[in-house]
């Protein structure tokens, strides 16, 4: 693994720094109980772990009250819980072309028989979706509105600040997914006027797979969509309304915590403004190297402002998943081909008919050599099987 070249941060950040490694390994070997649902030393040290990640996940998206950083098991899985919980039968909900299928498949299947009712804003040419579009889709039974806040395809930054305040003007709850962007932007959910927001912890909070959660603002209820033990009033039939509990189920991914503890720790110490300006300044070095080749295509990506290190591209003649395993199996340089689990935006790109697209996605590991050796390699598959 010591050759490969990583550009599927995207998806998974990695490699993880060695803190986090160091942190999971050490916490699970002395710390690996139930988290304080006992009053032996061991539960309370993982229980005061547990509450110390939250207390500092609050506190990077400003939120007030570190009980109501519910964690998951991803995005997806949060996604689904505030979705769900939020919803019923009669609600409207508008969301983007931009979206994660963790968004959208929820959505379908509650359109189904026309329980909830789903519109959907299309972005610009350049990627991003214009707030007034909004305004002509509100309706009286409107609910919820959900944003994809940076698109995990084109690296779009959306306005959700202007969307947010829009809907705070209406009494309309605002979820937005933070998938992309948590660890790699600053977010204030006060001043984005957000009134959920969904994380997950393997991608740029640089933590591992199986970790993630929601952070819900203080007059918004969700309902139960779950019920189990909480270690917390257990002669209690009913599952426990308040938070965290409402929406944490069952024993939790206490090494997962950890390891995102470290994670968030890492990139606060790094600062993430510093590794965001990495990440542009690799990403507009790849995007001038494809301007250079004539049958590279890429999308939503003339001018970078507003966008975070992610890369969509296309070889003439090829098909994505072919120039994919090129880069693996001959250049060892990792990417995503295919729709991205987000078949909306190839849908309004018209890649959809392509199958894609090609993918890369960068970390705070990757380089400029990382950035030089893709550019190469493409142009070599551009000569050796372009026609």
């Amino acid at each position: 693994m010591d050759d490969l070249i990583y550009l599927d941060n995207g998806a998974t950040s990695y490699p993880k720094p060695e803190e986090v490694y160091l942190f999971m390994d050490q916490f699970y070997r002395n710390n690996g109980v139930s988290p304080g649902r006992s009053g032996y030393d061991c539960s309370i040290k993982t229980g005061n772990l547990v509450e110390d990640t939250r207390k500092i996940l609050t506190e990077y998206f400003n939120g007030t009250d570190h009980s109501r950083l519910v964690f998951s098991m991803n995005s997806t899985d949060a996604l689904n819980m505030a979705i769900w919980g939020l919803l019923k039968p009669g609600d409207h909900v508008i969301t983007t072309n931009l979206e994660h299928n963790a968004v959208l498949r929820p959505l379908h299947h509650m359109s189904l028989n026309n329980e909830v009712e789903v519109d959907f804003v299309p972005f610009d040419e350049k990627g991003f979706v214009n707030p007034d579009d909004f305004i002509p889709l509100f309706k009286p039974n409107t609910k919820l509105v959900v944003v994809n806040h940076a698109s995990n395809v084109i690296g779009t930054i959306q306005p959700v600040e202007k969307i947010g305040k829009l809907c705070r003007k209406r009494g309309i709850t605002f979820l937005v997914d933070a998938s992309q962007t948590a660890g790699k932007l600053e977010i204030d959910i006060k001043k984005m006027n957000i009134d959920i927001i969904a994380f997950t912890g393997h991608k740029s909070l640089l933590g591992p797979t199986g970790i993630g959660g929601l952070y819900v603002g203080d007059d918004i209820v969700i309902k139960h969509t779950r019920a189990g033990g909480t270690g917390v009033k257990s002669a209690q039939r009913h599952h426990l309304e308040e938070y965290p509990y409402r929406l944490e189920y069952g024993t939790m991914n206490t090494v997962g915590i950890a390891g995102l503890y470290a994670g968030i720790n890492w990139v606060m110490k790094k600062g993430i403004e510093k590794i965001h300006t990495l990440e542009m300044e690799l990403t507009r070095q790849l995007v001038e190297g494809f301007s250079k080749i004539d049958e590279v295509t890429t999308y939503c990506a003339d001018d970078l402002a507003d966008h975070i290190g992610v890369l969509s591209f296309n070889v003439k003649g090829m098909e994505p998943v072919n120039t994919g395993t090129i880069l693996d199996g001959e250049y060892n340089i990792a990417v995503r081909t295919g729709l991205q689990c987000a078949p909306m935006v190839h849908e309004q790109l018209g890649t959809d008919k392509l199958h894609g697209t090609v993918r890369m996605g960068f970390g705070p590991f990757n380089t400029r050599t990382h950035v030089q050796k893709a550019i190469d390699a493409v142009k070599e598959i551009v000569r050796y099987y372009v026609k």
